[in-house]
């Protein structure tokens, strides 16, 4: 009955350790350049990315202007992350938003823009 019990504790934990370790090598961590000014850009633009996405870590620096996001690669990729951030108004590395959602951020977060690449259709 002892051996009984502890090769049932040995099984557990050890399917409690390779879930661990499956679910640790889900996520990555990136770094993203991400336009901004203030406290408001920082609220929109970590809640542009959300858990249900893969998103499971994210924060913004007002000062680098350098997001940090830890996020599942099976089910979002860097330029998908960049994409969601440039829907709520918000230039970076991967993405650039369309002239139309910038012009909607408080004017305090209208912060300058990089320039655009020679022949981007989608801001003009």
């Amino acid at each position: 009955m002892r051996t009984t019990i502890l090769r049932f504790t040995f099984l557990v934990s050890s399917i409690l350790l390779f879930s661990f370790s499956s679910h640790a090598q889900e996520s990555k961590t990136d770094t993203i350049k991400v336009y901004g000014n203030c406290n408001m850009c920082k609220e929109k633009i970590e809640g542009s990315l959300k858990e249900k996405d893969g998103i499971t870590a994210k924060n913004w620096d007002k000062k680098t202007k350098l997001l940090a996001v830890t996020y599942n690669p099976s089910k979002i990729t860097k330029e998908q992350i960049g994409q969601k951030i440039a829907d709520v108004g918000y230039d970076n590395q991967y993405a650039t938003a369309t002239e139309k959602v910038y012009k909607k951020l408080h004017s305090c977060c209208q912060y300058d823009r990089p320039k655009q690449p020679a022949g981007d259709e989608k801001n003009k």
